[in-house]
């Protein structure tokens, strides 16, 4: 055990707790995108107080982007005494809407029984905070180390990260030269090293119809009834086929070993949410739906698209008047970092230290930022690991762990010896 490191971030508990509580105090909420520059601009003060070079990124020209809701991102650099490689923490600060069933405020940071609750405690500004104290532990411990380190608060992971890591991935931020080390402390669990995650596609699907009077529906041509036969489809044939599926990647939990697919959303006919009093009495022309489909390495894409595809055009052969169209929302490939990088065998080696057993590899149910790290920066020693349990992310009275967020801080700080300085 690198003892001077343990009892540098344990001497920083309290600073820890704070540092998690202020932050899930801005609610940084997405969508629509509240309080990114406030927090923002928080963290570049803390970093800048600690000797960090900061800069303030907006993602202009990004997905929901606006004066009203910019896209404010944080990027700090501290460069080490001589030259070496870097590594760069980068963590989201969006969260997801608190939603119903709290007995707390979700967004005061309440400490309490050894755990800080509240919205994005987990998921994952008690991960940005320990990777923080990481640092900050590191640095003064080995004021003289070589090479740098870079960390980053970024916008959007919760919808994509197009105005977060994707724009600063394109700006040559998750890039060598600039960088050669990745850790995202998404919340894993402190003793599990994330390798990757499963593919996406969302796409929507959308049915025409006719317009006519309610009462003389046969005049028309309901796109609700066309999408109802899309969806007897998908469960008579492709969720049945999906559930065969199986992979070898070790995706947590058990259940997402296997293909899914999700109906994020459906929209047809007229809606009373924007008009007082009863809706009219019309046929649907138009019905939307919206697929989040998660694949396995196994599969490609061109698989996974044909299988949807297939579908629609056969009911487009057998049904009368069904017609469709298909667009694209979102597309990532699977991926899985090498285990034996350097990222995951510094964090391995740290993990046996600390708990003194074997880290877990695991795979990610859900994509998150490590995909614009490969697909852009194409840097690819980039692992997820911090604290927290997955499953009470997004969920009500969400919380993080005060001893977890400490020994993943100990983990980190320890990773970045072994990477900056060749200890471990």
């Amino acid at each position: 055990m690198n003892d001077d490191l343990a009892k540098a971030v344990s001497d920083r508990r309290e600073e820890l707790v704070a540092l998690t509580v202020e932050l899930i105090r801005f609610p940084t909420v997405n969508p629509p995108g509240e309080a990114y520059t406030p927090c923002a601009e928080y963290l570049n003060g803390k970093l800048a107080a600690r000797g960090f070079e900061t800069r303030l990124i907006r993602g202009e020209g990004a997905p929901g982007d606006s004066d009203r809701y910019p896209r404010t991102n944080v990027v700090a650099r501290r460069e080490g005494r001589r030259p070496g490689p870097t590594v760069h923490f980068n963590s989201h600060i969006d969260v997801v809407e608190a939603g119903e069933g709290w007995t707390v405020d979700p967004f005061a940071g309440v400490v309490r029984d050894g755990k800080v609750f509240g919205r994005g405690a987990c998921d994952m500004k008690g991960g940005l905070a320990a990777s923080i104290i990481a640092v900050d532990a590191f640095m003064a411990v080995h004021p003289d180390f070589p090479g740098a380190i870079e960390i980053s608060g970024t916008v959007d992971e919760e919808s994509g990260g197009y105005g977060g890591v994707a724009h600063l991935a394109r700006q040559g931020f998750f890039s060598r030269p600039r960088v050669d080390h990745v850790i995202i402390p998404e919340p894993l669990n402190k003793d599990r090293i994330c390798l990757g995650h499963r593919g996406v596609w969302w796409a929507e699907i959308e049915t025409g119809g006719s317009i006519a009077h309610g009462s003389m529906p046969f005049l028309g041509d309901s796109a609700i009834r066309h999408m109802a036969a899309v969806l007897h489809a998908f469960e008579e044939e492709l969720y049945p086929a999906l559930d065969c599926k199986r992979t070898e990647m070790p995706v947590v939990p058990e259940g997402a070993r296997r293909s899914t697919m999700n109906i994020n959303s459906i929209h047809g006919g007229q809606t009373e949410d924007f008009f007082p009093g009863l809706p009219s009495p019309n046929v649907a022309d138009s019905c939307r739906l919206v697929i989040d489909r998660r694949f396995l390495i196994e599969e490609s894409l061109e698989e996974v698209k044909g299988e949807v595809v297939a579908i629609l055009e056969r009911l487009k052969r057998e049904r009368p008047r069904f017609s469709y169209s298909l667009r694209d929302l979102m597309e990532v490939l699977p991926t899985m970092t090498d285990r034996g990088a350097p990222v995951p065998q510094a964090l391995a080696a740290a993990i046996r230290q600390v708990f003194g057993r074997e880290p877990d590899y695991v795979i990610s149910p859900g994509t998150y930022d490590q995909k614009h790290v490969a697909r852009i920066g194409h840097l690819h020693d980039c692992v997820a690991y911090g604290p927290g349990v997955l499953d009470l992310a997004h969920r009500p009275d969400e919380w993080v762990g005060i001893e977890d967020m400490l020994e993943s801080a100990t983990v980190m700080a320890m990773s970045l010896d072994t990477l900056l300085r060749g200890i471990g």
